[in-house]
């Protein structure tokens, strides 16, 4: 099985997930601003929401997917908002990829609110919401 991860983060957070899902599938976790090279069979996709919405950087990630995607499996963080499963799925539903309906979220430190997280607990879950599909 062909396994991708790619994520986006301003803060750090969403890469501290994106690398424990990488390590867990054995695979390199690099950012949306690396196309995807050759077709995958699960792409672990990252990212949180600012201002209200996912980031242009991984909008334009998605619309620029020129190899085959057998599904996309969502992860994030976020301080106040529960997931940007949503907003991905809109974007990739345009391009007909398939997202699981399993999602990986959790909250994520911005400023004062939630420090220190995602937490070594956070990253055991993601880690075994990995697992779950491979």
């Amino acid at each position: 099985m062909k396994i991708a991860v790619r994520y986006y983060t301003k803060t750090g957070n969403t890469k501290k997930l994106a690398d424990e899902i990488a390590r867990t599938a054995g695979v390199e976790a690099k950012t949306v601003d690396e196309k995807l090279s050759e077709d995958v069979d699960i792409l672990f996709l990252g990212s949180s929401v600012y201002a209200a919405g996912i980031d242009y950087k991984v909008k334009k990630f998605i619309e620029d997917i020129d190899v085959h995607v057998g599904k996309i499996v969502n992860f994030s963080t976020a301080a106040i908002v529960k997931s940007t499963y949503s907003q991905v799925k809109k974007v990739a539903d345009q391009k007909k990829i398939n997202v699981s309906d399993k999602e990986y979220h959790c909250k994520g430190s911005f400023g004062p609110l939630h420090r220190g997280r995602p937490n070594t607990d956070d990253l055991k879950k993601v880690s075994q919401f990995a697992k779950s599909f491979l």
